[in-house]
């Protein structure tokens, strides 16, 4: 039996997805990435945003398709669209022989084995727990780097935000089990490991009783094979003086951290439940800029939020041109059912939130332009991750940059190199996101 998977949504899906794939697989079904030759099809849904709802749904209709006229006997949706509109999926889409929610991937094989029988399956286990799956988690990145899912839901209830209603509350994966399973994807080739969870910062208070984040990671800089390791989705109220110290002295460790501030205003912060100030904000920017002079910040703002004045607009304009993150991304604000803020007055035109993201973008660009000309001439090490096509140039990554989210570094060399490997490169150019290299020495592991 082929099996065809759909992932939608964050890298935290992602995982849930190669976890459910390892184990269909220790099952004796076959993966396959042709939809028109799979005897089953799974759609790992998102619903974060209308967007990602949009193509959940558009997605799973896609796929009904092949139910209908191809050789699919079997159709299950699961994950966060799942878990939240899950008598809708059923009523609206027959097709559908399972619907799980974002905490059932246990499940997946029991589902699969009753929708090949034609029985119809509704499976929703308690937010509690984490559920671990037998079989080998299946990499589905190219091999080189990986996500380590650290945690699951989120206990912070910011008033735009669903995940904690269909996620549930924060739990962490045992350290141990971590290890084990960071342990499997370095002897499987994987070089970077990114640690994400809704919030990597507080990594094992419900377990442990204190934040621990810092002791998984100097437990992970230990395994052999790994070269980097990157933290994302770190809440700045959160971050803690001895996560700064092992970021710092931990050679494995990049100088990268991912802070999603959302915004800087003191009014829209507290209209969206977020727990810092614009001055706390400044002080941990500075803070990690002190202790780590290299860093690189990443950072999210969502623009539009109700209420939002072209006042607090323009004080976010300023922070950000005054903080100068190297890395940034902006939202328009959406309105998700079941939220707070979706119900609240003073909502802003989308023309005006995509006009306020516009101007953030474009004092962005010449941000990042302005960091990559202050790189060049400096030597770095950067991981391949593919050849330029009839060119002499491969495609690398730096420790600034994380997979999918950010910029490249395109290196020239009539060297033949391979995906994976790390080279060390002299940085000559800068565009306005991404750099220009040559190769300066050997392979450098």
């Amino acid at each position: 039996m082929n099996i065809f998977f759909v992932s939608l949504g964050c890298d935290k899906n992602l995982v849930d997805s190669e976890e459910m794939l390892g184990a269909l697989a220790s099952a004796g079904y076959q993966i396959t990435d042709d939809e028109s030759a799979a005897d089953i099809i799974v759609v790992n849904t998102c619903c974060f945003i209308h967007d990602a709802k949009e193509e959940s749904i558009q997605a799973i209709l896609e796929m009904a398709e092949y139910k209908n006229q191809g050789q699919c006997k079997a159709l299950i949706v699961i994950g966060c669209l799942a878990e939240r509109y899950r008598d809708e999926i059923i009523k609206e889409i027959p097709e559908v022989d399972a619907v799980l929610g974002t905490n059932s991937q246990g499940n997946i094989l029991d589902a699969v084995q009753a929708a090949l029988e034609g029985e119809t399956t509704l499976n929703f286990e308690p937010l509690e727990g984490i559920p671990v799956l037998p079989g080998k988690r299946m990499m589905t990145t190219g091999g080189y780097y990986e996500y380590l899912k650290i945690a699951e839901g989120c206990d912070k209830h910011c008033t735009y935000c669903i995940i904690p209603k269909i996620r549930g509350n924060y739990r962490s994966v045992p350290m141990e089990l971590l290890i084990e399973r960071a342990k499997e994807l370095a002897e499987q080739g994987t070089k970077e490991l990114i640690i994400i969870a809704q919030e990597t910062t507080i990594y094992g208070v419900d377990l442990y009783g204190k934040k621990s984040l810092h002791v998984l990671l100097k437990e992970l800089c230990k395994i052999s094979g790994l070269a980097w390791i990157r933290v994302l989705y770190c809440y700045p109220e959160e971050i803690y003086p001895e996560l700064i110290e092992t970021i710092r002295d931990e050679k494995k460790i990049c100088h990268y951290l991912d802070l999603p501030i959302q915004h800087a205003s003191d009014a829209i912060l507290k209209r969206m439940g977020r727990r810092t100030s614009k001055q706390q904000l400044k002080d941990i920017v500075g803070k990690l800029r002190d202790e780590i002079p290299d860093i690189v910040l990443r950072t999210t703002l969502i623009t539009g939020f109700p209420g939002e004045t072209q006042e607090n607009h323009e004080e976010l304009m300023d922070f950000v041109n005054e903080m100068e993150f190297e890395r940034l991304g902006v939202f328009t604000y959406s309105p998700e059912e079941d939220t707070p803020a979706a119900t609240m007055e003073d909502q802003v035109a989308e023309d005006v939130k995509e006009d306020r993201k516009a101007e953030i973008m474009e004092l962005q660009q010449d941000i990042s332009i302005e960091y990559g000309e202050s790189c060049i001439g400096q030597t770095v090490l950067a991981m391949i991750e593919g050849k330029v096509a009839d060119e002499n140039a491969y495609v690398g990554r730096t420790y600034a940059d994380a997979p999918g989210i950010d910029g490249y570094i395109f290196i020239n060399t009539g060297e033949l190199l391979m995906s994976g490997d790390f080279v060390k490169v002299k940085i000559t150019g800068a565009l306005e996101y991404d750099l220009i290299g040559e190769i300066e020495d050997e392979y450098a592991e």
